[in-house]
């Protein structure tokens, strides 16, 4: 892998971490003032796209969804995945 292809991936998984990090925190500031919320399905999907590690950051810094076990279990086994998938890249790249 090239590079450029590095550094393009690097920032795609910079703006899902980000964009997760974010939604966590949003929602969480949502839940506070009885609005309208994002769907668990939505902050899922952030976290399915290469933000898991913005999510459980998100989870940890705004201390929401802690009490769901899908979310408390979810969020670092998708982080746990998507970890071992970069680490499974970066040696077949080599």
């Amino acid at each position: 892998m090239t590079k450029e292809l590095w550094q393009l991936l690097g920032l795609y998984l910079l703006a899902a971490n980000l964009t997760a990090f974010c939604l966590m925190g949003r929602d969480k500031r949502r839940a506070r003032k009885g609005a309208w919320r994002i769907s668990e399905k939505t902050l899922f999907l952030a976290a399915v796209l290469g933000g898991a590690l913005g999510g459980v950051l998100g989870m940890k810094v705004f201390r929401h969804k802690t009490r769901h076990w899908y979310f408390r279990f979810g969020f670092p086994l998708l982080l746990a995945l998507q970890s071992a998938g970069m680490l499974w890249l970066a040696v077949l790249c080599q």
